[in-house]
């Protein structure tokens, strides 16, 4: 299970594409330079337990030098291709990468880079060079496409999306194994999933998030082709589909309602009858967005939950989801465990933090504090995420919210969740975020943020009419007061909000238990 066995019995067969440009990288290919990168690690200094940043947007070079690092014993933190020059400075050193590449294509913000990180020693660039920064490709041409001789096996070292305050590192320990031994997300998603080497799998989401990273390095662990897209398009993604026959994907529930939202015209315009194995995660999918693509897609459609920490994952199937309408699955790793404020366990039904209990050890880089928090006071193997929910009868989960996204108003807890999956599905809105906002009587009250699909229908109207409708379906003290609107909400490429970049307009230098 590994790239460079496939490299052997199948040289010629795509480990992956990208998507629009048709660029086909082979699991010949891939050994070959992943081999080179390696080598050009060991020259640069880099040694077993080091780490790496690789700033880049999705491309072909993205999972040479994953696979490179993986081979290395290296540590490799990709950062995201959205972020400004300081907040990648923050990330790459908080990781204590030795070594930086990035891409001519983000050159706007890789040109800061070199003197923001003048510590670091390495800067490569793919596809061209700018002042401060090496030619990646230059770099390794000469180096041999034999394996390392000290061969074994690194780790991603990913960061939060920091949509509730600074990105934080979760660092695992390196296990000092063997570059093609099974890990424990191998030994849940390939049987789960049923990836093979006949597995054509479609990522439309950027690979800097764990997800799209760990889910396409499994796939090519088993021998699969992956179908990256350069960036996520509605339409572009059924299309791919078809092209391509694909027959996995993954998704975030935001590109289940920018597809839906597409022209009937549109959405039956493809022949998706290969696609027989649609994945979801990241964050909770408004009840009837999910309805729907099941309606659309029909039982296909599976869900998981679980972190970037690795230490629990819950999952479930259409038919799992219908007759236990909202779960996010039921526990495949990792022992659930719903508990109050002062740790004790709830009984069956009740809501509260959520806790998994596992072998599972992580840390949260240079952060003592959060790593203790998301520690059980009682239980050393419990650990959390920081979501609340409940579990049923039969075991199945439910995700409520965000523990940092509660609103406190009037000293009642709303968890906002609720309200943005209705307002979501109104059919004059094309996004939304529900909110606290600062109210002198009460602390906080409820606001929507709200990005209509036509921004001539905004005006009192619209508020209105969002206000009523959220008012017909939820508790009076669930829904918003006031209704503001933005023509774009601010997203990470993954789906998930920064919240805390909404929160600040409202509250500014105001203090807050949860701002």
């Amino acid at each position: 299970m590994h790239p460079y066995i496939h490299a052997k019995n199948t040289p010629d067969k795509a480990a992956f594409i990208m998507a629009s440009s048709g660029k086909i990288t082979t699991y010949k290919e891939l050994d070959d330079r992943s081999n080179k990168i390696a080598h050009l690690f060991r020259k640069r200094g880099l040694k077993v337990g080091d780490g790496i940043s690789i700033f880049m947007e999705n491309n072909s070079q993205f999972l040479e030098i994953c696979w490179a690092a993986q081979r290395s014993g290296l540590y490799f933190t990709p950062i995201s291709s959205r972020l400004t020059s300081s907040e990648v400075e923050y990330i790459h050193k908080d990781c204590g990468a030795k070594l930086i590449i990035s891409s001519s294509y983000l050159k706007q913000v890789a040109n800061d880079l070199p003197e923001l990180t003048k510590n670091t020693s390495h800067h490569l660039m793919v596809g061209g060079t700018e002042n401060g920064w090496d030619s990646f490709d230059n770099a390794i041409e000469d180096m041999p496409t034999t394996p390392l001789e000290d061969e074994e096996m690194g780790q991603d070292m990913l960061y939060s999306s920091g949509t509730t305050g600074k990105p934080k590192g979760i660092r695992v320990p390196l296990k000092h194994i063997p570059i093609d031994q099974s890990d424990a997300l191998m030994s849940v998603i390939a049987p789960l999933y049923d990836i093979n080497p006949g597995t054509i799998y479609l990522s439309p989401a950027p690979l800097y998030h764990s997800a799209p990273l760990r889910f396409t390095m499994r796939v090519n662990y088993l021998g699969g082709t992956n179908i990256i897209m350069e960036n996520f398009d509605a339409e572009l993604s059924l299309s791919f589909i078809e092209k391509y026959k694909v027959n996995m994907s993954q998704w975030v529930p935001t590109m289940f309602v920018r597809m839906f939202k597409l022209p009937d015209s549109i959405r039956k315009k493809y022949d998706l009858s290969t696609h027989k194995c649609a994945i979801h995660a990241a964050a909770p999918c408004p009840i009837e967005i999910k309805q729907m693509m099941i309606g659309w897609w029909g039982n296909i459609i599976n869900e998981f939950y679980a972190g970037s920490e690795g230490n629990g994952f819950f999952a479930c199937n259409s038919e799992e989801w219908l007759s236990h309408i909202g779960t996010v699955g039921k526990p495949i790793f990792g022992i659930p465990h719903i508990c109050n404020e002062e740790g004790n366990e709830l009984p069956v039904g009740s809501e509260g933090t959520i806790w998994f209990e596992s072998d599972v050890e992580f840390t949260y880089h240079n952060d003592i504090k959060k790593t203790l928090e998301a520690k059980h006071p009682h239980h050393p193997k419990w650990t959390t995420l920081g979501d609340i929910g409940k579990l049923d009868k039969d075991n199945f989960l439910y995700l409520t919210d965000r523990k940092a996204f509660m609103i406190i108003s009037g000293g009642v807890n709303i968890y906002p969740q609720e309200a943005e999956n209705l307002i979501i599905t109104h059919p004059k809105v094309f996004d939304c975020a529900v909110v606290g906002v600062p109210n002198e009587e009460f602390g906080e009250e409820v606001k929507a943020v709200v990005q209509p699909i036509s921004w001539k229908e905004v005006g009192p109207d619209l508020e209105l009419e969002i206000i009523n409708f959220c008012k017909k379906n939820l508790s009076s003290i669930k829904c918003p007061r006031t209704v503001d609107f933005e023509k774009e909400l601010p997203r990470h490429a993954t789906g998930k909000l920064y919240k805390r970049l909404l929160k600040d307009r409202y509250w500014g230098n105001k203090n807050s238990k949860i701002v």
